[in-house]
């Protein structure tokens, strides 16, 4: 794999430079993308020459907008923000050396929040917006839009049939047919008012506790029972069980498997949107911490966003509900056990005795006996685990395997030819998917288990076999 000399400067070389989160920083990185000919030294070096002078670059055709940004952020008195706190607390973390330098500045300013009582940061964490994914944030009588994510209640769920591997094999043919007809893809994509599912979801009174989310009722229902772009998938697998598990009701074995992920579609994209810039009017913090607006659960609006987060989540499972029980009565199979969990939530939990709102961005619910799945890639395996409700974690783990390329380096980076030979060295068939979520731009999934031995018992590991993902590769996730 060449990798050129010139690719776009990402988010943790800006960070290594001094830029903060905050308008510039977005500036900064639209700049590199669109000067990226000018080669990455001399972008770096003239970011470096910028932070320390704005003014100096005012006028210059490539850089002033970026020199802009910064002399209005500097202007901006002190005293008009929510002041944070000095120094932040100690956070867990769990495979420190495999974690970008983003990611953890972006948790140091989290631990910042006034309201902050906790934190965590995940083994497969890496730089996201506001709270890294694989972030976990404990705070006090408040919520925070992005510390939840774009993708309201993006959820994993897995379903368990009594159809044997020699049988899978045998009949591949028809499982991808059925892979194909009964999922549908990608950003914006849904259904015709004739093909749409019905759900008792759509008959949920938070639908009405507003004309903005009321306005997003026809949308739900076209995509009720789809999946985003991006990272999301439905596929089959063969899952281990090596001693079987007697809660679950399933002997040791080797079953077929379904595995999907993906989340509250244009629905919850929507609501976050809306929600995280009323939070950025009403909680106006320093511009490095932004995207950590928070809104008081004591207040119309916390209230609001909290009823149209679980509005949203419940809008998830039902997606993925509608899926399951489709590719059951089409395979005419019998389910003999069915796990589900969200990431990109938020909790009312009690931790160390306290109340508090944990938010789980790109993380999975871990308590002590709380069932979840975690995928590796396309070709990596997954596992089902059982939390064992470690209180420095804040009963979380990882949601998989985390990037260890952004998008735009896995475009560059990877050939389709490379990914080809890996889907092939594995066993895999694909349908869809685009170059950024091929295999090689993630972590090592067994790095990532083994960082988090403390968190999570492994119940069985799936093995993909046939994955279906968004044939445009967008980017909705």
């Amino acid at each position: 794999m060449n990798t050129p000399t010139n690719y776009l400067i990402n988010s943790e070389e800006l960070t290594t430079l001094g830029y903060t989160p905050g308008r510039a920083f977005g500036v900064a990185l639209r700049t590199a993308n669109k000067y990226q000919h000018l080669g990455k030294e001399t972008l770096l070096a003239q970011f470096a020459n910028v932070l320390a002078s704005p003014e100096a670059f005012a006028a210059d055709i490539v850089y002033g907008k970026l020199a802009q940004a910064l002399i209005e952020e500097a202007a901006i008195p002190e005293d008009a923000y929510i002041p944070l706190r000095d120094a932040g607390a100690d956070y867990a973390i769990y495979g420190e050396s495999h974690i970008e330098a983003g990611a953890r500045a972006q948790m140091d300013v989290a631990m910042q929040l006034p309201v902050t009582v906790a934190g965590a940061l995940m083994p497969d964490a890496h730089q996201g917006y506001g709270l890294p994914i694989g972030g976990v944030l404990a705070v006090e009588n408040a919520v925070i839009p992005y510390g939840v994510g774009v993708d309201i209640g993006c959820r994993m769920a897995l379903s368990v049939y009594d159809i044997p591997e020699a049988f899978f094999d045998a009949n591949q043919a028809q499982f991808k047919r059925e892979l194909i007809a009964q999922t549908r893809f990608g950003a914006g994509h849904g259904f015709k008012p004739d093909e749409r599912a019905d759900h008792t979801v759509l008959t949920d009174v938070a639908f009405g506790m507003n004309t903005f989310v009321a306005n997003l009722k026809d949308k739900a229902w076209t995509q009720l029972g789809t999946s985003g772009g991006g990272n999301h998938f439905v596929e089959f697998g063969i899952i281990d069980f090596a001693t079987g598990d007697e809660a679950l009701g399933v002997s040791a074995g080797k079953y077929l498997a379904l595995l999907s992920h993906s989340g509250s579609r244009g629905l919850g994209a929507t609501i976050a949107g809306h929600y995280t810039k009323l939070a950025k009017e009403l909680c106006r913090l320093p511009h490095e911490a932004q995207n950590l607006a928070y809104l008081g659960l004591d207040t119309e609006a916390g209230q609001e966003y909290w009823q149209a987060m679980t509005l949203a989540g419940d809008y998830a499972s039902a997606n993925h509900e509608i899926i399951h029980r489709k590719m059951a009565k089409a395979l005419g199979a019998e389910v003999l056990a069915k796990v589900e969990n969200h990431h990109n939530f938020a909790w009312k939990e009690t931790w160390n005795g306290q109340e508090v709102i944990v938010h789980r961005k790109g993380v999975t619910p871990a308590g002590k006996g709380v069932l979840g799945i975690i995928p590796g890639s396309m070709t990596a395996a997954g596992f089902l685990v059982r939390g064992k409700g470690e209180v420095a974690s804040i009963n979380s783990a990882s949601h998989g395997a985390g990037r260890q390329m952004s998008r735009t380096q896995a475009i560059k980076t990877i050939s389709k030819e490379a990914m080809r030979a890996e889907l092939r060295a594995r066993g895999v068939t694909l349908v869809g998917a685009g170059l950024d979520e091929a295999p090689m731009a993630y972590k090592d999934i067994h790095t990532v288990m083994a960082a988090q031995t403390d968190l999570v018992d492994v119940l069985a590991t799936f093995t993909p076999r046939i994955v279906r993902m968004a044939d445009d590769g967008s980017r909705e996730d």
